[in-house]
């Protein structure tokens, strides 16, 4: 019975093998051939140049974008100004009235350049002039608040620097490079009604304070404080105080510090020397005052040696040194002086 089983089991292997075989053959003759075929078409694809493809059109079409002249934002699709000024005031998280912000971005000669193109198109003169304000009177008062605001802070930051360091500071945060710069990293040049494209420095300038005077209307002066101290101030990162405030004699300016607190004038000494005599030389020049050492400076000559000593010294004393703590935006004196700014204006 078992040698039975195994003969019925050989058979049918031997019969699977003859068939798999055979078909295995034939099918492969044709695939072959139909393989063989379709390489040839592919290479003749290959070979054939490619039309859809030109590797040179990205550059030339980044290169005609580079030399376009700039357009508005305006000018292009999908432009909805309510919808932006909206998005504007979320993306600075303030609340500002919708009105007094659209005001805030209409300037005088954006006025005065669509009166002119209404006049040329032969329009009646009362319906030329145009039913908007300007944002002269929110920019004066933006402005105003911002400098009474920040000279408030430099005082109770920096209670021993003199009036005019704090006003070279002021002077610096408010100047119209810098604040065109902080006005074009908020994206206000897109929403400025302005004649010209791009917008001028002394516009963008304007247009900011103009927003800072909407907003103290819109929220009061300590949300207003706030967006000021937060835009301006860290502006001072890294910059140096004598590289803002200019001081012709740093000596005679120390003197002047010393004898105010009743301290000894300064005794300059030579502490160390390099190179001598050498093309470049380096002296090194200590302050003294009554035998102790107050600061030393480095330079290139013993007079400049002498004056940077001088300032490394004044740094000291009004508390506007390299490694000063980092300002702190969490003191209660903030709303305080904000309510003084506004008094003073």
């Amino acid at each position: 019975m078992a040698a039975r089983l195994l003969w019925r089991a050989s058979r049918r292997l031997l019969a699977g093998t003859g068939t798999g075989t055979g078909t295995g053959t034939g099918t492969g003759t044709g695939f072959g051939a139909q393989t063989g075929a379709q390489t040839g078409a592919e290479l003749r694809l290959s070979t054939a140049p490619h039309r859809d493809k030109k590797r040179w059109l990205r550059a030339y079409l980044e290169q005609q974008r580079l030399e376009a002249p700039p357009r508005r934002r305006s000018e292009k699709p999908n432009w909805d100004y309510h919808a932006e000024i909206q998005a504007f005031s979320h993306r600075l998280h303030e609340n500002f009235s919708l009105d007094l912000l659209k005001t805030a971005f209409v300037n005088s000669c954006y006025i005065e350049s669509e009166e002119a193109k209404r006049r040329e198109l032969g329009i009646d003169k009362e319906a030329v002039a145009l039913n908007l304000q300007d944002n002269s009177k929110l920019a004066e008062q933006g402005m105003s608040f911002s400098c009474s605001y920040l000279t408030q802070c430099f005082e109770g930051a920096y209670p021993h620097l003199p009036a005019k360091g704090i006003g070279a500071l002021v002077d610096f945060l408010t100047s119209r490079e810098l604040v065109s710069y902080v006005a074009q990293n908020l994206s206000i040049q897109d929403l400025t009604l302005c004649k010209e494209f791009p917008v001028p420095p002394d516009v963008l300038q304007r247009t900011f304070f103009a927003v800072i005077g909407a907003l103290l209307d819109s929220s009061g002066p300590e949300k207003t404080g706030i967006f000021v101290r937060d835009f301006f101030i860290p502006q001072l990162i890294g910059k140096d105080l004598f590289e803002i405030w200019e001081v012709v004699n740093p000596m005679g300016l120390l003197v002047e510090e010393l004898t105010k607190r009743n301290i000894s004038p300064p005794e300059p000494r030579i502490t160390r020397q390099l190179g001598v005599s050498t093309v470049l030389p380096l002296y090194f020049v200590g302050l003294y005052c009554d035998k102790k050492i107050i600061a030393e400076g480095p330079g290139e000559t013993l007079l400049a040696a002498e004056e940077e000593a001088a300032r490394v010294a004044l740094r000291k004393l009004y508390g506007y040194t390299e490694n000063r703590r980092p300002w702190d935006y969490s003191k209660p004196k903030q709303g305080l002086a904000a309510e003084k700014a506004i008094s003073s204006n």
